[in-house]
């Protein structure tokens, strides 16, 4: 069991290899976790949603732990976080990439422009879009009973795992090494030019 209450950068490498599982209208699509991002709190992380403090938009980020912070970003695409760290102390990993393991059949449908299998969970947006997450699962507690999104565990060796700058971070925050993937996997996304932080 992996400890949320930890600051995001500590708990992010922790989540490479687990599952992620979303319910919607009855299907049930599941990613095997292969790249995060660690994004911290107010004053600390120029990256971060929540460097300026608390917002309507940002509140989830401020905890409990263990719950999804999903927001909507350039007018078109949802991306799904798992808060971390204290109760008002704002953190949470980006999950950017994965492998189908469950319903692959409804994430192709999803994701019909997808060549290969190994891109339809192959960046932050495309994840969200085979899972079928969107903004009413923001907030969720990805470990309560009937959860239509839920988090399990697993156990990945530290050696498999890579670390980098975050993908697409300008500013103040470009070189912070926040980044964890999973080496060698070919569903790891394929890093963006930096921009900075609105």
């Amino acid at each position: 069991m992996v400890d949320l209450t930890q600051p995001a950068h500590l708990v992010a490498p922790q989540l490479l290899g687990a599952h992620l599982t979303c319910l919607v209208d009855g299907v049930r699509v599941a990613v095997r976790i292969t790249e995060v991002e660690a994004y911290a709190g107010q004053g600390v992380d120029p990256g971060s949603h929540a460097f300026r403090g608390q917002t309507p938009r940002t509140e989830v980020m401020f905890g409990p732990a263990g719950h999804a912070y999903v927001y909507f970003t350039y007018g078109m695409h949802w991306c799904c976080n798992i808060v971390t760290g204290q109760v008002g102390e704002a953190g949470a990993v980006l999950i950017r990439a994965g492998e189908i393991v469950e319903g692959l059949e409804q994430a192709r449908e999803r994701r019909a422009t997808a060549k290969r299998d190994r891109e339809l969970a192959q960046g932050p947006a495309r994840l969200t879009k085979a899972m079928g997450i969107d903004g009413t699962l923001n907030g969720v507690d990805l470990f309560a009973s009937g959860s239509e999104l839920r988090l399990e565990f697993a156990q990945v060796p530290s050696a498999t795992f890579g670390v980098s700058a975050r993908t697409g971070v300008g500013g103040a925050g470009a070189s912070t090494p926040w980044r964890f993937f999973l080496t060698k996997d070919p569903t790891v996304s394929r890093l963006a030019p930096a921009r900075r932080f609105a």
